[in-house]
């Protein structure tokens, strides 16, 4: 059995890989910003971790001792356009979503390639290679993480480190509806945010996800990118086959 690390582990998606990571055997290291929220989440060791904050990181991997499996699940998204959007904001997101993320690999990452083993699993979206519109910042931290993913993926191969990316499409988290929104009826852009629960079609939910994403711990032939979901498969695909010159919708916008 191994031991998984998972940020952002108190709520969603990240309660769901303790959970069924835990009920499979393994040793769940569950960490969040806020140590109390992790009282009844199912792991062996519960730890305080700010992934914005390096004396946490630092702290909290020191106190987590081995891991085999870091998941970097810890993450926000906003709705706004992206002519309004608090730049500030956008710096929030790719500090907790970007930046935060790389910030606990390279914590983690030195006892991987030293012990020459270890999984990174990064959870990203399909907006990691999607732009979905009043998105935007979210979508540019996650493609942003995709590209730190690959590359990362290249350069630890050879001390025998795997990267996984997982892509869901929407997730019945609860992460949409605790997004900061920052526009109100008589923003010009409002219509278009009312359109944007088409995005959300035939969402998984938070334990199909974390079935997938222990399945591919447990599985040593696990490609590089795992869409998770028949629409995060279909939205990809039809990206692969859309136009390059031109932007692409995932969905119809009547706007």
């Amino acid at each position: 059995m191994a031991r998984v690390l998972i940020t952002g582990a108190s709520r969603g998606i990240g309660r769901g890989l303790a959970d069924e990571l835990t009920k499979r055997g393994h040793e769940v290291i569950a960490t969040a910003r806020d140590l109390s929220s992790l009282d009844d989440v199912p792991a062996a060791q519960r730890l305080q971790l700010d992934v914005t904050d390096q004396a946490s990181v630092d702290a909290a991997i020191a106190a987590a001792g081995e891991v085999d499996v870091l998941i970097s699940n810890a993450g926000a998204t906003v709705r706004a356009p992206l002519e309004t959007v608090p730049l500030d904001e956008v710096s929030r997101l790719f500090e907790l979503n970007t930046f935060g993320a790389l910030r606990v690999v390279q914590a983690v990452l030195p006892q991987m390639r030293r012990r020459g083993a270890g999984r990174i699993a990064f959870i990203s979206s399909v907006q990691g290679r999607v732009a979905i519109p009043l998105i935007g910042p979210y979508s540019a931290s996650k493609w942003a993480l995709e590209g730190i993913a690959e590359s990362l993926a290249i350069e630890v191969r050879h001390f025998g480190v795997e990267v996984q990316v997982f892509e869901p499409g929407a997730v019945s988290s609860g992460g949409a509806k605790r997004a900061k929104v920052f526009l109100d009826k008589d923003d010009p852009y409002y219509p278009m945010l009312e359109q944007l629960a088409g995005f959300r079609t035939a969402p998984v939910t938070v334990d199909e996800f974390a079935t997938v994403v222990a399945d591919a711990v447990e599985n040593t032939e696990v490609p590089f990118r795992v869409p998770v979901g028949e629409a995060a498969i279909a939205q990809l695909k039809a990206r692969k086959e859309a136009p390059e010159n031109e932007p692409f919708v995932a969905a119809p916008l009547d706007w």
